[in-house]
């Protein structure tokens, strides 16, 4: 890697799994704001859903996610009663408009539901909604939480695709972070899923965990891919305990350093590379058969909450305590606070607490943002074509970026931007220069690598 990268491997800037990010989000986007974007949605315009489940059975001192952790299961069957009604409400404002294509539950710990609450909320989706004849259904699985019983429910109501959290099969790693997970275990629940007619698996890795070094790593990765996953998820742990204050139990001196991270994370990516898999954008990987891999060649590669996706639907219902929905207009996001959230969606209410619209500006600056997420490049001319004279400063600006140093951060082909292979690990960075917000407030964000 050049120096000047070196430099800036520890550059805090967003994931940008949207745009404008979640710290810009404010109290102006209301229920009933979201309630007229709802209504405002085109007839046959495809839509997904997001159903959060914001429960563990245990915390993991890494994660980032809205979630909290319960030994009692009676809140968790109260907050899936709440997500139903939820469902119901917004389903009626819908109505048979919009088909659905893609329900993707997570949270916290989906797969901690008991059979019959999973059952309870695959009827009142199908029940509520207009679903295509296949639509994609994935769940964020955590091993531990897996039974017989419960793989049966989540293939019962339809589920095509499971989501393994993974991160690290080093005793000493998961220690650290309070993830016991066994090879073994996670086998049992991939076999267990394959018996079950799911096709498509994907594992998910952490790199730059509390004692993690590139030879742990290297084995963790090899365990994995002798799972013969679909898709590989590679992602930075993402350190901010002043956001997360369960992340206070992982001391910063157990932390790989920026430069350790980076070859960690390079390593990785070449031994999921020589197995056969397409690297996708800046953490995922692929089989070349995947719908993902086909996805990322042809150019229809998005990127949204749960990462990269090759969905077409532009408008996403997030439901459930702190989700987050996108819509043509804008980004709303629901009351995180789980007693709050219920006792207003029982009441029938929507439970958006902030969000933001979308300027004109902000829809041009976000697909630039995208796709050079997606493909390490952008087509100005398609820029023009797309958001006509709002686009003219942001391809000055990319201009500008590909004349700039020695080693410009973007290289000009004709019309189109191009980030050079060297840049491409730091491409968050490249995208940080199109955000007009990063500068605003006071947001903090994780390392670039």
């Amino acid at each position: 890697m050049r120096h000047e990268n070196k430099s800036r491997l520890n550059e805090a800037v967003p994931r940008y799994t949207s745009y404008p990010t979640a710290p810009h989000f404010h109290a102006g986007i209301t229920a009933d704001t979201v309630r007229e974007w709802i209504l405002r949605i085109e007839r046959e315009e495809p839509i997904s859903l997001y159903l959060h489940v914001p429960f563990c059975d245990r915390l993991c001192w890494f994660c980032a996610c809205h979630t909290k952790q319960t030994r009692q299961y009676e809140p968790v069957a109260s907050y899936v009663r709440s997500l139903c009604r939820e469902i119901e409400t917004v389903s009626g404002l819908i109505g048979n408009r919009a088909p659905v294509r893609a329900i993707h539950f997570g949270g916290g710990s989906p797969t901690m539901l008991k059979p019959e609450d999973i059952m309870a909320l695959g009827a009142t989706v199908r029940g509520s909604f207009r679903l295509v004849d296949e639509p994609e259904i994935s769940v964020e699985i955590d091993p531990n939480d897996m039974t017989d019983e419960r793989l049966d429910a989540f293939a019962a109501i339809g589920m095509t695709r499971a989501s393994l959290g993974v991160q690290d099969f080093d005793p000493k790693v998961q220690k650290a972070i309070n993830r016991d997970q066994s090879f073994e275990l996670t086998e049992r629940v991939v076999d267990g899923l394959r018996a079950r007619g799911i096709a498509s698996i994907n594992l998910d890795l952490l790199y730059g965990l509390p004692h993690q070094t590139c030879a742990t790593l290297e084995q963790t990765v090899r365990m994995a891919l002798s799972l013969a996953p679909d898709r590989i998820a590679l992602f930075g742990y993402a350190h901010v305990p002043w956001f997360k204050k369960h992340q206070t139990m992982i001391a910063d001196e157990w932390l790989p350093l920026p430069e350790e991270r980076y070859a960690q994370s390079m390593l990785a990516a070449r031994l999921i590379a020589e197995a056969g898999y397409e690297a996708i954008g800046i953490d995922h990987f692929a089989r070349p058969e995947d719908s993902l891999a086909a996805a990322a060649r042809e150019g229809r590669l998005r990127r949204n909450f749960q990462g990269y996706t090759d969905e077409r639907c532009d408008t996403l219902i997030g439901l459930g305590a702190s989700s987050i929905s996108r819509f043509r207009q804008g980004y709303a996001q629901n009351q995180p606070a789980t007693s709050v959230y219920q006792r207003t969606v029982d009441e029938g209410g929507l439970a958006t607490v902030r969000g933001i619209e979308l300027s004109a500006e902000d829809h041009a600056r976000a697909w630039i943002i995208e796709r050079l997420m997606c493909d390490f490049a952008f087509d100005g001319e398609e820029a023009a074509v797309r958001f006509g004279p709002v686009a003219r400063p942001l391809i000055a600006e990319a201009a500008l970026l590909s004349t700039t140093g020695r080693h410009p951060w973007l290289v000009r082909r004709g019309d189109v931007f191009v980030v050079p292979e060297e840049h491409r690990p730091l491409v968050r960075t490249v995208a940080a220069r199109f955000d007009s917000y990063l500068k605003q407030g006071e947001a903090r964000h994780s390392a670039a690598v």
